[in-house]
């Protein structure tokens, strides 16, 4: 042990100072140390530190490459993607682009104008702006409430309030129009007490085309908002309700903010989903131009003498719809 600790301390010596200060008597003691510490021989699989550092050999020599800093080996055909998600991919992929690409190409560009100019058009065309854009309001502030109680609150038939909210998002459209006639109309549950109270008749009215719009629409801003809120959590609520802050300026000032993403992709929804009803629309409000005729309306209408017109009207239809969206994407859905 003695003789190993003096060559320790000769060999750190010597390279401190190499070839300073050693005699005869030193050399003979180095060939001691060189026999008596050896260096540690790594066992079978373990990699030296200077093979990894080894550059490209020559050819019949074995070794290590160096690998390349911030890349990571790949396994063989990690960049191959497998046919079983490749097929159904592209078939998907052509059923949603193939109709519209057809649409596009089979328009009749030489009529657009005419169509543009044309009064029915533009009644049709505004109508479903104005009630999309009224839709959108009803469920801000009919939804918000309710997608925060089904959020936040613990009541009896919660769950069923949840499935019957779920429910107009797979009833056919024009089921939902049957259930609207069967509640609000004249002879229904609700229409005819406001018929015989009030004189107020809603199917076949410009109201009925809003009330048919919000029905199919509000599902999809209420579950939007509610999975907001649930993913926000109330602690930031706590928080503001220990620093002295009422509940109404809580959900003013914290809640409200931290589910606007949901608030907007859910308003985005709604007024998507508005603006292409067509079943519960002219099942509860008709199809009566520039009091219920919107533009799918009116693009039903003209398929049955005019295929070329309707294809038109489809075109700007899909026009304003790619346009709006396109404007809200830039503007606020651009984090989501």
């Amino acid at each position: 042990m003695r003789l190993l600790h003096r060559c320790r301390r000769r060999r750190r010596r010597r390279q401190g100072v190499p070839g300073a200060g050693f005699g005869r008597r030193d050399h003979l003691l180095s060939h001691r140390c060189a026999a008596t510490v050896r260096p540690l021989r790594p066992g079978p699989g373990v990699r030296r530190p200077r093979d990894l550092e080894a550059g490209p050999q020559r050819a019949g020599e074995g070794g290590l490459r160096r690998p390349v800093s911030g890349t990571r080996p790949s396994a063989p055909g990690a960049g191959r993607a497998p046919l079983v998600l490749v097929l159904p991919g592209a078939i998907a992929a052509v059923l949603l682009v193939l109709p519209l690409i057809t649409l596009v190409a089979t328009t009749p560009w030489r009529d657009l104008p005419d169509q543009l100019g044309s009064t029915v058009v533009h009644q049709a065309l505004w109508l479903s702006l104005e009630t999309s854009l009224l839709t959108v309001a009803l469920c801000a502030v009919l939804g918000t409430p309710l997608a925060w109680l089904l959020a936040r609150v613990e009541f009896p038939g919660r769950s069923l309030l949840r499935a019957a909210v779920a429910v107009p998002l797979v009833l056919p459209p024009v089921v939902a129009g049957v259930a609207l006639l069967s509640a609000l109309g004249r002879s229904g549950v609700l229409g005819r007490p406001l018929l015989d109270g009030f004189g107020l008749t809603l199917p076949y009215t410009t109201p009925a085309v809003v009330i048919a719009h919000t029905f199919v629409a509000m599902p999809f801003f209420v579950l939007s908002v509610e999975g907001a809120l649930r993913t926000a959590g109330e602690r930031f609520d706590v928080v503001a309700a220990t620093l002295g802050a009422t509940r109404w300026t809580t959900f003013r000032r914290v809640t409200l903010p931290l589910a606007l993403p949901g608030l907007v992709a859910g308003g985005v929804l709604a007024w998507a989903r508005s603006l292409g009803e067509f079943g519960a629309t002219i099942t509860f409000a008709g199809n009566y131009p520039g009091t219920t005729q919107t533009m799918p309306s009116l693009i039903y209408t003209e398929l049955q003498a005019d295929r070329g017109a309707a294809q038109s009207l489809s075109m700007i239809l899909l026009a304003v719809s790619i346009l709006v969206l396109a404007a809200l994407r830039q503007r606020w859905l651009r984090p989501l």
